[in-house]
């Protein structure tokens, strides 16, 4: 599991970026912890969050979900929110590369908090 510290500014809504490694038939997770710009916590009491991967967007047509993470708050007061996929789901993802974002609202406002690439490696071995 790779763990991420990030600063996110509500005002701004300018979403942070960051590049993921997947490797095919492992299961996957990353951990944000996200920051405000003075530095403590950002507080996700009450929000949602998704979070989608696809191997492209198209301009003007509604984009493809090659993946849909599996998203929870693991400490809602202490800013951290976990995406995950499990091995089933990367066993199935061809191999190069994505890209992906994660969405967090709190009531009708809603944030792209995280989004960069992601690139899948195939897996060689299967577990048992």
């Amino acid at each position: 599991m790779a763990n991420k510290t990030i600063t996110f500014d509500v005002d701004s809504g300018t979403p942070f970026a960051v590049n993921l490694t997947i490797n095919g038939g492992a299961t996957f997770s990353n951990t944000f912890t996200v920051k405000n710009p003075n530095g403590t916590a950002l507080n996700f009491q009450g929000w949602t969050g998704s979070s989608q991967m696809t191997k492209s967007v198209s301009i003007g047509s509604t984009a493809y979900s090659d993946a849909t993470f599996a998203v929870g708050f693991t400490s809602a007061v202490g800013g951290k929110i976990k995406i995950s996929l499990g091995s089933t789901s990367t066993r199935s993802l061809e191999e190069g590369r994505y890209v992906y974002d994660v969405l967090v609202s709190s009531g009708s406002t809603v944030y792209r908090l995280v989004e960069g690439n992601i690139l899948v490696k195939p897996g060689v071995s299967s577990a048992p």
